[in-house]
């Protein structure tokens, strides 16, 4: 959830201790993306505290040792999302691995 935050995502630092140096995410839009096109969008403001994002049906499952499945629900600004991430244990804490979301009709 810390990756919603429109604090988080307005610092590149914070972001990256958030993600996997091989994180990969195919969008809503069925756009595929990278550590680098992340940051180019999370630092553009596509949170604001004046729209946030609404969770909602969050759930996880542990996989593996180490490896987290979360999915949940996100609203922003009437746009629904279905979101599925992966999360593995590094060194230096839970990184985001994997991440997709589809558009909910």
């Amino acid at each position: 959830m810390r990756l919603l935050d429109p604090e988080v995502r307005a610092s590149p630092a914070r972001v990256l201790e958030l993600l996997d140096t091989e994180f990969t995410e195919i969008g809503a839009s069925g756009r595929r993306w990278d550590v680098e096109s992340i940051l180019t969008v999370t630092s553009g403001g596509s949170v604001s505290p004046e729209s946030p994002v609404k969770v909602s049906e969050v759930s996880g499952a542990v996989l593996a040792p180490g490896i987290v499945h979360l999915t949940y629900f996100a609203d922003t600004e009437g746009r629904g999302v279905r979101r599925s991430s992966l999360w593995r244990l590094t060194e230096t804490g839970w990184r985001m691995y994997f991440h997709q979301g589809t558009l909910a009709g």
